[in-house]
């Protein structure tokens, strides 16, 4: 009877102790939430938000202030030096940044993991091979790197996503060739292999499933940073080009006003902020939830 009943009690300490694994969903990050998916909707429905084109221009309502600040409900947000409206801009910047970081992330993501894939199941010349590719990309600084590229082959969309799509590749693929090299020891992989399974389908179809949380939680580290190497790129006039517009290019093209009309470049950096800590914050939440080492 006494050990029944001391069995009886450990159970509710064994469930609240996993229980207590999960992190709780704080006030913070769901406000992070919030704004993640506002920005979310914005960008997809930008054409029907948005209360003018991004490229109108109102030449009478050049440079006019947002309406808590001098301003009128026809431009609530304000004008820039051409009379086009801020917040219709800032609508179809959130749409092009986002598009961007993920397309890039998206690259990211694909290039480690399959590298990183390759590093642990081909062992020796092919992961020296990777691994100094590795190190390789991580001495170097990308922004320069994507500055001279981008000034020599031009300013076209696609490329400028592909060569953001470089950014942050070899911490996936660190991070993958670690995780799977520890799944390989795993019995269920010798098992797979007995019974005839080919290194492809172990990887892409055994091995990846139980490590594809940790390298999503990965992703939310990396978009945030290539959200803001897009900001920079376009800020400097080698990223995003008239008449397309992001977030970055408006700060850039509103440096000049910095002084007097501040809201043309203001605006859609407070807008960048809270995209990359919203992004960051969610990450961080992720981490602590589906993080295999801080259990």
């Amino acid at each position: 009877m006494t050990n029944a009943a001391t069995g009886a009690d450990a159970l509710p300490k064994i469930k609240s102790e996993k229980a207590s694994r999960s992190p709780r969903l704080d006030l913070t990050t769901a406000l992070c939430a919030i704004v993640l998916v506002t920005f979310i909707l914005v960008a997809i429905f930008a054409n029907l938000l948005a209360p003018y084109g991004f490229a109108q221009i109102d030449l009478h309502a050049r440079k006019a202030p947002p309406i808590l600040f001098g301003g009128t409900f026809k431009h609530v947000l304000g004008t820039d030096e051409l009379g086009r409206d801020i917040l219709s801009r800032v609508f179809y910047g959130v749409r092009t940044s986002l598009l961007i970081a993920l397309g890039a992330s998206t690259i990211s993501l694909a290039l480690g993991t399959t590298l990183g894939l390759l590093a642990a199941f081909r062992r020796g010349f092919a992961d020296t091979l990777i691994r100094v590719a590795v190190d390789f990309q991580a001495s170097m600084p990308f922004l320069i790197i994507a500055l001279a590229v981008l000034a020599f082959f031009g300013d076209n969309l696609w490329l400028f996503m592909a060569l953001l799509g470089l950014y942050g590749w070899e911490r996936y693929a660190r991070l993958v060739r670690t995780m799977a090299g520890l799944e390989l020891e795993r019995g269920y992989v010798a098992a797979l292999k007995r019974n005839g399974a080919g290194t492809p389908r172990i990887a892409f179809l055994h091995v990846l499933p139980n490590i594809l949380s940790v390298v999503l939680v990965n992703l939310t580290v990396i978009l945030p940073e290539i959200l803001m190497q897009e900001s920079a790129l376009s800020f400097l006039g080698l990223g995003i080009q008239p008449p397309l517009v992001s977030l970055g290019s408006m700060v850039g093209a509103g440096r000049d006003y910095i002084m007097t009309e501040w809201w043309i470049s203001t605006l859609p950096g407070i807008v960048i902020f809270l995209l990359s800590l919203s992004i960051s914050l969610i990450g961080d939440y992720l981490r602590d939830a589906f993080d295999p080492t801080l259990h």
